[in-house]
């Protein structure tokens, strides 16, 4: 679905992305997650291990349900004018980019699926869940620390046969707009520090560290959204990236580098011109 070669100019901003805050509430985000930020420097966080010997598998360790779209994007192919309509009906599941993101992360990091096992019931699978979810992504367990889940082969399988309690045990909304590493994007991403992150993301990847990052274009918030990073290949002139995009859960989507331009750039979807895009990486260091 997003294999499209980016569009390679804008036009009109569209209404910023619906898993993120509206523009003329920003200021306020921007306050409170600056506020966060000092909370937490006294804090730490555990470095990260590299437990883990196989890479995120797209069909194996994502979510079967999207992040719900809450407006209709219509790109201008020639002219790259975004308008929106509201979606009908209503989503019953959207603002989560971050949270889904951050879960799949913590489902690979953190647990470990049994079929041989019977399945079990809603209070157990619950429990499993926030366990899961209660541990820290900026870490790994070892294989026989991690949490088992009895009766499903894979996450995506889990997801399928318990989609609602997921849905409900991973996180809210408020949680994509409050992630700590927020305050990273109201600073300016050059060049310099973009070409320093594409290497860190490859080098994640090469170690099967699947990344989330943070995809912005900060002020004019014509994107705000949160991927996984799966896949990483390198040719003399960019560095392409597989990702799993919490809003399309049917196949991976592509965030190229340029090395020449030292920039990151995404294809068109149904809620995204296409073009460049300011990454980072987040749920990775104390203050991310």
């Amino acid at each position: 679905m997003i294999s499209r070669k980016p569009i390679p100019g804008f036009g009109h901003a569209p209404r910023p992305t619906p898993h993120a805050p509206r523009f003329r509430s920003f200021t306020a985000l921007a306050i409170a997650t600056s506020f966060l930020f000092i909370a937490l420097f006294c804090g730490c966080a555990s470095s990260p291990s590299s437990s883990t010997t196989r890479p995120f598998a797209f069909q194996r360790d994502s979510f079967a349900f999207a992040n719900e779209l809450v407006w209709e994007y219509h790109v201008d192919p020639v002219t790259g004018t975004t308008t929106h309509t509201r979606r009908e009906p209503p989503p019953s599941y959207s603002h989560h980019c971050f949270v889904v993101a951050r879960s799949a992360r913590q489902f690979f990091d953190h647990a470990r699926f049994d079929p041989a096992q019977a399945m079990a019931d809603e209070a157990t699978y619950r429990r499993l869940i926030r366990q899961v979810i209660s541990l820290s992504p900026r870490q790994e367990l070892s294989e026989t620390e991690k949490i088992v889940i009895p009766g499903y082969t894979s996450l995506h399988e889990f997801s399928h046969g318990q989609e609602r309690l997921l849905k409900r045990e991973c996180g809210g909304a408020w949680q994509s707009y409050f992630q700590r590493g927020h305050w990273r994007m109201i600073f300016p991403l050059s060049r310099a520090h973009q070409n320093r992150m594409a290497q860190q993301l490859a080098q994640s990847l090469k170690a099967n560290r699947p990344p989330v990052v943070h995809l912005v274009r900060f002020p004019s918030l014509r994107i705000n959204h949160a991927m996984l990073l799966l896949g990483v290949k390198e040719t003399a002139d960019e560095i392409q990236f597989a990702a799993y995009d919490p809003n399309d859960p049917s196949v991976p989507t592509q965030l190229a580098y340029d090395r020449r331009r030292q920039r990151f750039y995404l294809p068109a979807s149904p809620y995204f011109a296409g073009g460049r895009v300011d990454v980072y990486e987040i749920y990775h260091a104390w203050n991310y």
